[in-house]
């Protein structure tokens, strides 16, 4: 079984000179670098400036980096390298989604307003780009031989070197490979957004709504599997209450959005009742370009 089995890699960056380049880092860089590059194509499909994509990730990566590790540190306090820099070791994993997604959001939706952009067509446009940065990001933790699942005799199963597995398994040699199997829901969730998006039926905001339902519903599968460190409440992980929760929340977030935008197509354009002419529409102005169209791919 070990012929069929996914190695770890013994190494986990490289030196250019004095200084050490860890993998971690780089994938999430090229991860970040395509969903810019998609970001950019997706928001030019809308009608806006392709610059303000570029603006949104000078804003949103340092914050989202920020929010990641920001609950990281809060939700495994235990995990946290004991020293001065510890909270702050970022190089060596420990990003937690949700505090990213909600302190970059945050951060974005201020400058959008700001620049009087639309908020819910750049979330719609950058739904699928955001899957694609962090499913890539997940190779990095791949290189760090961490947060992997439990023990497994599948022909994918992954070998972890005995000093990255955690108490309890030092026997076992192949865990779920639960990096691999992120990469591929996010990849795959990221084209069904495209595709939604493209139909035209989603209500705006409603594609972000799907990438957070979709991806928190995911993660309430991966919890069931991982065997790293977590805190623990009636024998369930935390992340994975709070995976139930957003997708909870997300989903009627969606709903609330559907109905509102079916209720608005619905209503007649305001002086048809009394014979008037229909306005023609205006094109806003968002620092960015109007958002004249639908997101499309």
């Amino acid at each position: 079984m070990l012929l069929a089995s996914i190695p770890s890699p013994s190494v986990n960056g490289f030196h250019v000179g004095p200084l050490f380049v860890h993998f971690y880092a780089l994938m999430y860089i090229v991860g970040i670098s395509l969903a810019v590059m998609i970001g950019r194509r997706r928001w030019r499909a809308a009608g806006g400036h392709p610059a303000m994509v570029e603006e949104v990730a000078i804003w949103g990566v340092p914050f989202g980096i920020l929010g990641g590790r920001i609950y990281f540190d809060l939700t495994t306090p235990a995990q946290i390298p004991p020293h001065w820099w510890g909270p702050l070791a970022v190089w060596d994993g420990g990003l937690g989604i949700w505090g990213g997604v909600a302190l970059a959001t945050a951060v974005c939706v201020w400058r959008l307003r700001r620049a009087g952009a639309s908020v819910t067509g750049m979330m719609d446009a950058l739904a699928p780009c955001l899957l694609v940065a962090s499913g890539i990001g997940r190779i990095g933790n791949y290189f760090n031989q961490e947060l992997f699942g439990g023990p497994t005799s599948l022909p994918w199963g992954l070998r972890i070197a005995p000093q990255f597995r955690p108490p309890g398994y030092l026997q076992d040699t192949t865990f779920h490979p639960t990096f691999l199997y992120e990469l591929i829901w996010d990849l795959l969730l990221a084209g069904l957004l495209v595709w939604l998006g493209r139909r035209g039926r989603i209500a705006p905001g409603g594609l972000f709504a799907l990438y957070v339902a979709g991806y928190s519903a995911f993660r309430m599968f991966e919890e069931t599997l991982r065997v790293d460190y977590s805190q623990y409440i009636l024998g369930l992980r935390l992340n994975f209450y709070i995976a139930s929760v957003i997708t909870l929340a997300a989903l009627v977030w969606f709903a609330v959005l559907q109905r509102r935008h079916q209720q608005s197509a619905a209503e007649p354009p305001t002086g048809l009742a009394t014979g008037e002419a229909a306005p023609e529409p205006v094109a806003g102005q968002d620092g960015g370009g109007a958002l004249t169209r639908r997101v499309s791919g």
